[in-house]
């Protein structure tokens, strides 16, 4: 009986200091700190306690007395990253089967062991949306993640329960990508016609559901594809369209005028050259930057002004890594690019953070400094849109999950093949992605 009593006694023990650690706040101060809503803090100070940021602030801020501090004096603090659009997780979409398969979802497919994931990690991105492949008029559903570590794809949702909650969006594809043989169409013509086929099927099978008024056996056969479909419709479930070309960019637009769908456009290479169009149809665009000729020739116009026309027009504008085509490692080159064509400063931190955000219906909890929000941030070295500066650390609500100076994590910085052996494989097996 004593025995048990002491089992007893120190298991409570350990369970207070545990909630006592859990409580104790870490206090992050002397940093030149990017609230991105906000002015810049000089000198500031950065409270999280219990994975939420309680207060940021100048140096004057009071801080708890039994805080665990972090001196970051000459460095820069920034919001977690937020990528748009990115295929790491070495998950893979739909098949050769249809060109449409809005019942396939990435979060089946994703490993939370990739390594990927720590080379996002080592760029300072704490937010992703894992995408299908765009070689589909319709691929599947997205999966919006926070890589916080965690042995199943459900520890690093946004959602619980994704079987009853929007886990992600829904990806679309234009252009030359998902032309094929059958029964993927030949040309941009009918590719427009089988997406319009599939939202009028979509509208029809909404007014049959309508129209049982609840009795079972007036409901029509459960599709899963049309349950997509009609989260798509209602606006829960954001269509992410890749498209590249202007008259492509104005076919997407023409859809969701039809149709009325939430809609992020993505890449939209050639976007300056219709931006007045995306603006009056208030379309976010997620754009990709690129250091070096190449891709495909729908994107032989894409150059660095892209996101400085469309800051300039009105139109919120983020970047995305489109990872493996650019280097998660490098995603705050993507802004740096962005302020090389014209981007202001603000509206380039912008677009790796809250705007992204905003893009994903995020902006709740990430994107931002702010109390209350998600205490997701890096440390920086140095200026974000120095070629010399590092990501330091990368902390994921109040937790350290990425240290550059530790030497199993720097080689995720550095490394090459021999360090993401899972992705030198998928890109030996299948040509990349897509």
């Amino acid at each position: 009986m004593m025995h048990r009593i002491s089992m007893f006694a120190a298991m409570a023990i350990c369970c207070c200091a545990r909630l006592e650690a859990q409580d104790k706040a870490t206090v992050i101060r002397g940093a030149l700190i990017y609230t991105v809503e906000g002015a810049p803090i000089d000198n500031g100070v950065l409270i999280v306690r219990n994975g939420k940021i309680v207060s940021v602030g100048p140096a004057s801020t009071s801080v708890p007395s039994d805080a665990v501090v972090v001196e970051a004096a000459g460095k820069v603090i920034l919001p977690g990253l937020v990528d748009t659009h990115s295929h790491i997780g070495g998950g893979s979409g739909g098949d050769r089967s249809s060109a449409l398969q809005p019942d396939v979802r990435i979060l089946d497919a994703v490993n939370p062991r990739d390594e990927s994931f720590k080379k996002a990690l080592a760029g300072g991105i704490t937010t992703v949306n894992v995408m299908p492949g765009s070689g589909h008029l319709m691929s599947g559903q997205t999966v919006y993640l926070k890589l916080r570590p965690a042995p199943t794809i459900e520890g690093m949702l946004f959602v619980g329960d994704p079987l009853n909650d929007i886990a992600g969006g829904m990806k679309m594809a234009n252009g030359t990508n998902p032309i094929g043989e059958k029964p993927f169409p030949g040309t941009r013509a009918k590719s427009a016609a089988l997406a319009r086929a599939l939202f009028v099927k979509a509208i029809d099978y909404k007014a049959k559901i309508e129209a049982a008024k609840g009795n079972p056996d007036k409901m029509p056969k459960r599709e899963l594809d049309m349950e997509a479909m009609l989260q798509v419709l209602d606006g829960r479930r954001i269509v992410h369209h890749h498209t590249h070309r202007s008259d492509d960019i104005i076919t997407v637009l023409r859809l969701q005028k039809e149709f009325g769908f939430r809609l992020v456009l993505q890449h939209v290479t050639e976007a300056y050259l219709v931006a007045k169009e995306i603006a009056d149809a208030k379309i976010p665009c997620s754009i990709i930057v690129i250091d070096s000729p190449g891709g495909k020739q729908e994107a032989i116009h894409l150059n660095y002004e892209n996101g400085a026309v469309l800051e300039k027009a009105g139109v919120l504008t983020g970047f995305h890594t489109d990872d493996g085509i650019t280097d998660s490692r490098l995603f705050l080159r993507s802004a740096a690019f962005g302020v090389r064509g014209g981007m202001t400063r603000d509206g380039a931190l912008r677009a790796v953070t809250i705007n992204n955000a905003k893009m994903l219906d995020l902006d709740g909890r990430v994107g931002s400094l702010k109390a209350g929000k998600d205490a997701d941030f890096l440390i920086l070295s140095g200026d974000p849109f120095s070629v010399y500066t590092h990501v330091e650390q990368t902390w994921i609500e109040g937790k350290k999950v990425w240290d550059r100076s530790l030497p199993d994590d720097y080689k995720y910085a550095v490394g090459g093949y021999e360090v993401y052996p899972m992705e030198a494989q998928l890109d030996a097996c299948a040509g990349g992605v897509q």
